[in-house]
This record gives C-alpha cells, sequence and structure tokens, in this order.
C-alpha cells in the first residue's frame, strides 16, 4: 500500500505541472500546421463560392450554425474564436486563436480547409471531414472563422 501512495504523491503533482504549462504554452499564430508535404495540396483549394474572406452573409450564417452545432468547433476555439473553449486548456500547442490578425492574414483559405478535412498533426485537432463534415460545410466553416477578425493590421 505505501508504494501506492508514493506513486500518487508524485503522480498527482507532476501530472498538475504538465497541465500548467499546456495551459500556458505560447500561441505562435503564425506557425504553419499543415506539413510541408501537403502544403501544395492545401494552398490548390479554393472554396465553391470564392473566397472564405468574402463569402455571402448566409454562408457565413450557415458557418456558425456548423461552428456552435455540428462540428463543436466553439469547444476548443471557443464562442468567441479565442482558443479558449472549455477544453482548451488541455492542448499543447493550445488551439489556434482565430481573432489573432497576424494568423488571419498569413493562412489562405485553403490551409485552414486542410486542417479541417485532415486535421492537424501534433496537436488536438482531429479530421472532421468526411467522417463528420461534408467539404461543403468545412468551406462554410472557414468563411465564419474568416470573421473573428476583420483587422487589417
Amino acid at each position: 500500500m505505501r508504494d501506492g501512495t508514493k506513486l500518487c504523491s508524485f503522480m498527482i503533482p507532476t501530472m498538475m505541472v504538465i497541465v500548467t504549462i499546456a495551459a500556458c504554452a505560447p500561441r505562435q499564430a503564425t506557425i504553419d500546421r499543415v506539413p510541408p508535404s501537403a502544403m501544395k495540396e492545401a494552398l490548390s483549394y479554393k472554396a465553391p463560392f470564392g473566397e472564405a474572406r468574402t463569402a455571402q452573409p448566409e454562408i457565413v450564417g450557415e458557418g456558425k450554425i456548423l461552428y456552435e452545432g455540428k462540428a463543436r468547433c466553439f469547444v476548443c476555439h471557443g464562442m468567441s474564436g479565442k482558443g479558449d473553449g472549455s477544453v482548451a486548456h488541455m492542448f499543447a500547442p493550445p488551439p489556434r486563436d482565430f481573432t489573432d490578425s497576424a494568423f488571419q492574414k498569413k493562412r489562405e483559405d485553403g490551409e485552414l480547409f486542410w486542417i479541417i478535412k485532415n486535421g492537424s498533426p501534433g496537436t488536438g485537432m482531429k479530421q472532421l471531414i468526411p467522417g463528420l463534415l461534408s467539404e461543403e460545410e468545412g468551406w462554410r466553416i472557414v468563411a465564419y472563422i474568416r470573421t473573428f477578425c476583420t483587422s487589417s493590421s
């Protein structure tokens, strides 16, 4: 029994340190999450409705419904897109902050779509297409993500 107590007295503080470090991990908005071997493919993807940044309001609205509903993006990325969802603290690196203008400026629509379609290696982001979403739905979420940051700076 003593060995079990010693193990618990070591494991609990260790796990708390790991969770704390994960929660405090710096956000690196401009670090690529599409692997270099897939970047050409990602950049070739184009939304069926044109550029996501200028999508029609009904497309953006459908993306919002998917983000907050079926796809459950808000659980990690938060309702406001800041990467502060209820389980965000469990991931290192933390979920993307979609309100970050550096992120929005650097990432192409195809890169965002590729991540929704394939997941993001080395992160908590899992593949959502085709298991949960259609490609059309994925593009609508990209259009909604683009609305989190309208700053050009």
